[in-house]
């Protein structure tokens, strides 16, 4: 019985099992996105927010309390989460009235067509 592409004339030492295997990285312990429940309470918590969602990470955040108790300081602070999300190529959407998810740019929202 012949073996294709190896010849009777060629001598090939034996490989030990060492050289035989090549070790491929872990891709397991590779970068893990993060989904982390935040409050939003003002524009520090924004910046907080942002720093986080800029570092790769999903947020879902709650706007209740601020939207009861000021809800011009929401609207600032949800538009400079906009212009954040915008600049970084991400996305950010209201879930319901209490709640805003923010994505870094490696992640989207799925919008159904209405």
């Amino acid at each position: 019985m012949k073996i294709p592409f190896v010849s009777k004339d060629e001598y090939h030492e034996p490989v030990s099992v060492e050289e035989s295997y090549t070790e491929l990285p872990d891709e397991s312990q590779g970068s893990i996105t993060k989904i982390m429940i935040e409050k939003v309470d003002g524009l520090t918590s924004v910046d907080k927010i942002m720093r986080k969602v800029r570092e790769g990470n999903i947020i879902i955040a709650s706007i209740k309390d601020l939207k009861e108790a000021n809800t011009e300081e929401l609207k600032h602070c949800i538009s400079r989460m906009k212009t954040a999300c915008m600049n970084m190529n991400g996305d950010i959407a209201g879930a319901g009235e209490e709640w805003i998810i923010i994505t870094p740019s490696s992640a989207a929202i799925h919008r159904e067509s209405q």
